[in-house]
């Protein structure tokens, strides 16, 4: 019974919301769930074409999970995960393991606007200021949902075969002629975890913290190959003129 309500309460990536409801319907209560604490915690709309819970198996598999870009971006999808899959452990006492959690060939789109913001750091302070802070939630949180929270660790998280695509035909590069502004790149596998590790964390709370992790290295990378782009098709000195104007590029936040 603990593994079925672990399986169930997760929900995994990107939800935050606490969820124990087991029932013959609770594919469908999850994929609602997803949907709408996803949307508040990001900050956009969330959507999953539907959620299979193989209750024997310990195993729960979400179907085309997207995430739309904010507000202030083109109308286009920020994430499109395909295939999420969780692997449960087979521990009976808290912290709960998470085996592994599989994200697989997801298709993010780095999008910066004119005044050099990235739509997935924008999706990344959404998530950041909805996190619990140190001492206690912030105001703006969405309300937890009630019942059992256990603390749950998350052995391993793998990103596989990441189809990225960068676009900045909406950043003016002043002096910089720029002939490639949109361009595809596919990531190799990496891993985003292990998550909650040595003590475990609520349950509630680990899709958000995989989320985190995994927006961390997708932005990482999308700005080193959007940067060696640029260098390739410009002088190194119109670079440094240009990083002001760059900053979304060339600066951390």
């Amino acid at each position: 019974m603990k593994k079925g309500l672990l399986v169930i309460g997760l929900l995994l990536l990107l939800i935050v919301g606490g969820v124990f409801y087991l029932l013959s319907g609770a594919g469908s209560f999850i994929k609602a769930q997803i949907e709408e604490q996803g949307s508040s915690f990001l900050g956009t709309s969330v959507s999953v074409a539907n959620v299979d819970l193989a209750y024997t198996e310990g195993r729960l598999s979400i179907s085309e999970l997207v995430i739309a870009n904010p507000e202030g971006f083109r109308k286009d999808n920020a994430f499109r995960l395909g295939a999420v899959t969780l692997d449960l452990g087979e521990s009976i006492n808290e912290p709960y393991v998470v085996q592994n959690v599989s994200i697989n060939a997801p298709e993010v789109l780095y999008e910066l606007d004119s005044g050099g913001k990235g739509n997935l750091i924008v999706i990344k302070d959404n998530l950041q200021s909805n996190l619990p802070a140190s001492e206690g939630e912030p105001e703006s949180a969405p309300e937890p949902s009630e019942g059992a929270n256990p603390l749950v660790i998350v052995e391993n998280v793998t990103v596989s075969d990441v189809r990225l695509r960068l676009n900045f035909e909406n950043l003016p590069t002043g002096d910089l002629k720029v002939d490639t502004k949109a361009y595809e790149i596919t990531l190799p596998t990496f891993n985003a975890g292990p998550i909650g590790k040595p003590n475990g964390i609520p349950a509630d709370q680990v899709g958000a913290a995989i989320m985190d992790e995994m927006l961390d290295k997708i932005i990482a990378k999308a700005k080193s190959e959007a940067k060696d782009k640029l260098k390739d098709e410009a002088k190194g000195k119109l670079i440094e003129k240009a990083k002001d104007k760059l900053k979304g590029l060339f600066n951390k936040d």
